[in-house]
C-alpha cells in the first residue's frame, strides 16, 4: 500500500456515444503500457456493469487504475484513459515538483533520453518568464522553467525539461537539436498541448459555462 502517493479522480462523466457494447458486457481488466511517474508504468482498465456514468482513476503502487462503465466503446476507453492520466499527472506535477524534485526529474530524463550527457548545474522554477516556457544558459549549466507550466500534465513539463536539457548539448534549433528531441516519444503531443494553450490565451474572454454543460459533468443520454 502507498496511500501517501495515491490520487483519485471521481465523478468524471463521459459524454454520450451511440457506439457502445451491449449493456452488461463486462470485460476482464486489461493492461495498457504508458509513461507514468518517473518511468514507464502499467495502466489497468477495469470495466464495471455497476458503473454507468462516471470514470475514475487512482494510483495503486506503480500502477494506475482507471474505472470505466462496461458499455464504453474501445475508442471511448482510449480517450478517457488519456484524459484521466493527464488529470492525475497535472495533479502530481502541481503538488510534487518543487525545485529539488524538478532537478531530480531532469537528471532522470537526461539518463532516459539523452544518454545522461546533459548534466545541468541547477534546475528551478521562475516567475519572470511569461513569453517562454523554459530557458537554458549552457555556459552556466542552468535551466529555468516558467511557473505557468505548474499544473500542466507531467509529459508536457517533461518535454520542456528535455528541450532545455538538449540545449546543454546543442545551443541552437538546427537539425541536430531536433534529432535529440526525437528521443522523447511525446514531443509532438506536448508541443500540440502548448500550442493549444497559447492559442486559447489569444481568444476573447468568455464566461465559463455552467458546470452541468462542461464535458466532465455531462450526463449520457438514455
Amino acid at each position: 500500500m502507498s496511500a501517501d502517493r495515491s490520487a483519485s479522480l471521481a465523478g468524471e462523466t463521459p459524454p454520450h456515444s451511440a457506439a457502445r457494447p451491449p449493456q452488461g458486457a463486462a470485460r476482464p481488466p486489461r493492461g495498457v503500457q504508458g509513461p507514468l511517474g518517473r518511468g514507464p508504468g502499467a495502466v489497468e482498465v477495469r470495466r464495471s456493469t455497476r458503473r454507468r456514468r462516471t470514470v475514475s482513476a487512482y494510483r495503486e503502487g506503480d500502477r494506475t487504475i482507471v474505472l470505466i462503465p462496461a458499455r464504453m466503446s474501445e475508442a471511448e476507453e482510449q480517450r478517457w484513459v488519456r484524459v484521466m492520466l493527464d488529470k492525475l499527472a497535472a495533479q502530481e506535477s502541481k503538488r510534487m515538483l518543487g525545485d529539488g524534485e524538478l532537478a531530480a526529474r531532469a537528471e532522470w530524463l537526461s539518463e532516459q533520453y539523452l544518454g545522461g550527457r546533459a548534466r545541468p548545474v541547477s534546475v528551478r522554477w521562475v516567475t519572470n518568464q511569461n513569453t517562454r516556457w523554459g530557458s537554458c544558459t549552457p555556459s552556466e549549466g542552468s535551466i529555468r522553467l516558467s511557473h505557468r507550466l505548474q499544473g500542466m500534465p507531467e509529459y508536457v513539463v517533461d518535454y520542456v525539461l528535455v528541450h532545455e536539457l538538449a540545449h546543454l548539448l546543442v545551443p541552437g534549433h538546427g537539425p541536430r537539436f531536433w534529432r535529440l528531441l526525437e528521443s522523447y516519444p511525446r514531443t509532438e503531443r506536448a508541443r500540440g498541448y502548448l500550442e493549444g494553450v497559447v492559442a486559447a490565451a489569444r481568444l476573447p474572454h468568455l464566461s465559463p459555462a455552467p458546470a452541468e454543460q462542461t464535458p466532465a459533468e455531462q450526463t449520457p443520454a438514455e
